[in-house]
């Protein structure tokens, strides 16, 4: 795939099928600027990375479809281009030549509320929520997950959903600024409002999902932009109820993989139970002639990724 880092498939056994990644994206038409840490952000030429994904997706030819991993566009994009800027990097992914997964992240949330983000994004919805699955073979199904189900940010001020959320972010963050960890240990460091929680009903329709993947002896990928594994990400990032939303993974053999986004500079670990957990590294953090996205071949035993420049390749074996 032109500049990808190099993988050779083992044996040179064909994939079941293939697939696109790309994650954190947060175009905006700003002057580039930092993280809070101080990482620099490339905002206007991440759509640029963007654009040579799917040219290189295109090219590639054997793509089933695309995944993004969340926040296509920044929180400092200006309100009134939200509209205009979510749209343009839509446009961009249906350059692709198949269809492209959405889930939802935090500075999708900061531009839009869900009511005018599903819609555009193509995410199935009901009431508001950005939770679904698809099978593109009889083999694997794909879960995605809505990592903002119990979010400060997003739903109106008045829903259920934000009050829960605010209070939990009260009983968990003394800080005045929510959005602050000081003080906090660990990994108590994710109670922020920038992360958010899966809800009980996602979890009973997640386990669900996963009897049903058991019975039909489908292997199970999830993906949410938060990160699910202190061992795949700084804990800043992790969805508030990781645990519990592993707890119910775990009762499962079919779960072989969990990827996600929102922690920049990606992460990669393999979990108690055998589980790996991929978090890809952010296009916004490519400067110009760099890139970070990359496509997948799926087998019966194994998920790889190869990665162009700055997205690491990674080898996903399944223990069982």
């Amino acid at each position: 795939m032109g500049s990808v880092n190099g993988l050779t498939s083992l044996q040179g056994k064909k994939p079941l099928f293939s697939f696109g990644v790309i994650s954190d994206v947060q175009h905006a038409d700003i002057p580039d600027g930092r993280s809070f840490l101080g990482v620099p952000r490339y905002y206007r030429n991440s759509i640029t990375v963007l654009q040579r994904a799917v040219m290189q997706w295109n090219h590639h030819g054997n793509l089933k479809f695309a995944v993004n991993l969340g926040d296509i566009v920044d929180g400092f994009c200006p309100k009134d281009r939200s509209l205009d800027t979510v749209s343009r990097v839509v446009n961009e992914f249906e350059k692709f030549n198949g269809p492209v997964y959405h889930m939802i992240g935090n500075h999708c949330l900061y531009n839009l509320p869900r009511r005018k983000l599903l819609p555009l994004l193509r995410i199935p919805s009901i009431d508001g929520c950005a939770y679904y699955d698809f099978s593109p073979t009889s083999e694997y199904r794909f879960v995605v997950l809505d990592g903002y189900d119990i979010s400060a940010i997003g739903w109106p001020q008045d829903h259920p959903k934000t009050q829960q959320a605010l209070k939990f972010l009260q009983d968990k963050n003394p800080n005045l600024d929510k959005n602050s960890p000081v003080g906090l240990v660990g990994i108590e460091r994710r109670f922020l409002m920038f992360n958010g929680a899966v809800g009980e009903e996602q979890l009973h329709w997640l386990d669900s999902v996963l009897r049903d993947a058991t019975n039909l002896k489908q292997k199970v990928v999830v993906c949410c932009h938060l990160p699910l594994d202190p061992g795949a990400s700084t804990e800043v990032a992790l969805l508030w109820n990781f645990d519990e939303v592993m707890g119910v993974i775990h009762k499962y053999d079919c779960v072989k993989v969990c990827l996600a986004g929102h922690d920049h500079k990606g992460g990669h670990s393999i979990d108690s139970h055998g589980v790996h957990h991929k978090v890809f590294e952010a296009a916004l953090e490519c400067p110009p002639g760099t890139d970070a996205y990359g496509y997948v071949d799926v087998y019966d035993d194994r998920l790889s990724l190869f990665g162009a420049s700055k997205m690491e390749n990674c080898d996903m074996h399944f223990n069982h």
